[in-house]
């Protein structure tokens, strides 16, 4: 496979991933983090850019894509899992809220401030464009790893460019979260970015690309996947770094009560209105690809379970359906997306590192099956807690759990259940075992 080729793939799984969160994390964590921003930004790449990379790649390693992976646990398991991870990354949450993000950040500053109006005339527009790129995936990687990413680096290379003339003051000093394990707590916060999910949904869309570029057989196209992952994650590292460090100079300057002010006030420092128009650019262009990204894994996923149901007719329902939502507004679509991500991010993370390490119990479904079991129970009560739903009877366990405080309760009882599975597929191999030499 040429390099040109497998450099053009890797830049679309880039700009895939790279979304507007993926643009205001790192400024908030430079922000925050002060002079403990190295360590910081270290421990955010690890998570943030490592385990979508590693995501990617488990799907690469299953024959079946994703829906082979969770099959593992069980093929009901694995149809109800997956399908409700592309509705919950597409039209339901993932797709809605990077198109309103575009509208505020990219479009309001120019159009007198947020308004209904003119939501609904942008996202007529935005929808149409994306469903008009989704329309043929096979040409996805010329289009968006040729062209648009192209644009994406140039704009932020722009903000990266001007930040080395910014004031020069003081770095600050660390607030209470960097101040101690800046390390692990940069670590939580890329953990805490929930990309893994659109790992394992970002999959088909490289296997495919892959696929028609020429790539064969199973080894092979594992191999490109490395080589294209290993792209993304060195443009998401450096890009990452840069817009922490531009976090980090501009904290002493003034106060901010996110990385997107941050970055808006950053942006007119260095560049006056043309800045503001600078970000919008990043911030539409970050917002347009992840959303052609969705669209197209959505419809190459449901187009192959549905039957009767063409890519082009689910894409067209996919466009329509986050059109709606999106209308609904941003803070609707976010206080409804997190318990369902909470819920589903840690069986993913645990699916992901279950493939990975298969090999170690020869990919027994009940090591599966016990981890998945005893994370969800976990991961559904973290969901219900953030709809302010209380189960007495789980509370004072989840809260005895060690990591509960990070957000990682799940992490012992996933190795619990694991290792449980483990015994039980001990026993019934010795059991059998026991038996055939009774007949014997």
């Amino acid at each position: 496979m040429k390099n040109s080729n497998i450099i053009a793939v890797g830049f679309m799984l880039f700009a895939m991933f790279f979304g507007a969160g993926n643009l205001i994390y790192p400024a908030a964590l430079g922000m925050e983090a002060g002079t403990n921003y190295l360590p910081s930004i270290l421990g955010f790449i690890l998570t943030g850019v490592g385990l979508p990379i590693v995501a990617v790649t488990a799907v690469s390693l299953s024959k079946g894509g994703a829906m082979e992976l969770a099959g593992r646990v069980h093929p009901t398991f694995a149809l109800g899992f997956i399908s409700l991870i592309y509705l919950a990354i597409g039209p339901f949450f993932g797709i809605p809220r990077a198109a309103n993000v575009s509208y505020e950040m990219g479009v309001a500053p120019w159009s007198g401030g947020v308004n209904q109006g003119a939501l609904l005339i942008f996202s007529i527009v935005f929808f149409l464009i994306v469903f008009l790129v989704s329309w043929n995936p096979s040409k996805l990687v010329d289009v968006v790893g040729q062209w648009l990413t192209p644009i994406l680096f140039l704009s932020i290379l722009s903000l990266v460019i001007g930040s080395f003339f910014l004031p020069t003051s003081n770095i600050g000093a660390p607030g209470e979260k960097y101040s101690n394990a800046p390390f692990f707590s940069g670590f939580i916060e890329g953990y805490l970015t929930m990309d893994a999910i659109a790992g394992l949904a970002f999959g088909i869309i490289v296997i495919t690309s892959l696929k028609d570029k020429g790539t064969t057989g199973q080894k092979e196209v594992t191999k490109q996947t490395i080589k294209a992952g290993s792209i993304t994650a060195l443009g998401l590292g450096l890009v990452y770094g840069a817009i922490g460090w531009i976090g980090v100079k501009m904290a002493p300057i003034g106060e901010y009560d996110s990385g997107s002010m941050l970055l808006s006030s950053a942006a007119e420092t260095m560049f006056g209105s043309a800045g503001t128009m600078i970000l919008g650019i990043v911030v539409t262009l970050a917002c347009f690809t992840t959303c052609v990204g969705l669209t197209v894994a959505c419809g190459q996923y449901f187009s192959k379970r549905v039957p009767g149901l063409t890519y082009l007719r689910v894409i067209t329902g996919i466009t329509i359906l986050s059109f709606g939502v999106t209308n609904l507004g941003l803070n609707q679509i976010i206080t409804y997306s997190v318990p369902v991500l909470t819920f589903l991010y840690p069986i993913a993370i645990v699916l992901v590192i279950l493939a990975f390490l298969g090999k170690l119990f020869h990919h027994s479904p009940y090591v599966y099956r016990g981890a998945i079991a005893f994370t969800a129970i976990v991961s559904l009560y973290d969901g219900l807690q953030a709809l302010n739903i209380n189960i007495a009877p789980l509370t004072s366990l989840v809260e005895a759990m060690p990591f509960v405080s990070l957000g990682l309760a799940w992490v012992v009882p996933a190795i619990t259940g694991g290792v449980l599975g483990g015994i039980i597929e001990y026993m019934k191999q010795t059991s059998s075992y026991e038996l055939s030499k009774e007949k014997g």
